[in-house]
């Protein structure tokens, strides 16, 4: 979601952005900089120092890690087949292509997952039965177009961070750790696609995690967005960074933080049966 291409895409998708980018651009841009006369390493988004503590994680640490992911995946894969298969769920004239698109995604993630973990001579976990509706809170999630939007939101949000949050754990495996890099990246954009879908439907919600801001979700969702309004990157205070005034908004927009999994696995439950 903090990638410069998908800024520039939403540029050109809403040019009224435009001008909100600037001090987003500019706090990563000044961060990357100053990142690089200290040390390049230090940069979050190359993951840098935090991969280093990580080196000779066991094969069981890693088995455990893709399951993990694995079983979001799972969770959001079914939850797009669901969508796709729900009649008069899409409205006319709303984009059905990006839904099976993403569809189709975490179904190939469900694959790749399931054959990394056969390959290291594990077992991959199987599918949970899941409740969308999370116990009735969301009874129309496949009838209501802008709540099912909501939930999809709410989904990668989470998986953004969930993917932040174990990377470090990989690095024993660099083949393994490039792809749920890969993967990471995916959702980021998945994120920040849905949440342009709800904007252009009239919610008050930007294409990134604004602080701790639910970006118009329920109060219930509060825990996907816990942590988030931190400002400060490798012992770096962004909104002062070499000297220049960051708004807080800014800096805060300009990196995702992590999740940990029992964070994850506490927000995912109850639509586990």
């Amino acid at each position: 979601m903090n990638l410069y291409n998908v800024v520039d895409q939403i540029e050109k998708l809403d040019p009224d952005m435009s001008g909100r980018l600037d001090g987003r651009r500019a706090a990563l841009k000044q961060f990357t900089s100053f990142a690089g006369k200290v040390a390049l390493a230090a940069v979050p988004l190359s993951l840098g120092g935090m991969l280093k503590k990580a080196y000779g994680q066991s094969v069981t640490t890693v088995l455990d890690v893709l399951n993990y992911a694995l079983t979001l995946e799972y969770l959001e894969a079914e939850f797009y087949t669901q969508a796709v298969a729900s009649a008069g769920l899409i409205p006319a004239g709303a984009p059905t292509g990006a839904i099976t698109t993403i569809r189709d995604h975490e179904n190939a993630h469900v694959a790749f997952l399931r054959t990394a973990i056969q390959g290291a001579g594990g077992t991959p976990v199987n599918k949970p039965n899941f409740d969308f509706t999370a116990g009735g809170a969301f009874a129309n999630v496949f009838s209501n177009y802008d709540t099912f939007l909501a939930v999809a939101q709410a989904f990668e949000d989470t998986g953004v961070r969930a993917y932040k949050g174990q990377a470090a754990k990989l690095i024993s495996n660099n083949d393994v750790l490039t792809a749920a890099l890969n993967i990471h990246s995916v959702e980021a954009r998945h994120a920040s696609h849905i949440r342009q879908m709800r904007r252009a439907r009239g919610a008050a919600v930007k294409p990134w995690i604004t602080g701790k801001d639910l970006g118009g979700l329920p109060a219930a969702t509060a825990a996907i967005y816990a942590g988030e309004e931190n400002a400060t990157q490798a012992g770096v205070e962004i909104t002062n960074i070499n000297g220049m005034s960051i708004s807080m908004d800014d800096a805060t927009e300009a990196f995702d933080e992590p999740l940990t999994e029992q964070q994850v696995l506490a927000i995912v439950r109850p639509f586990i049966r």
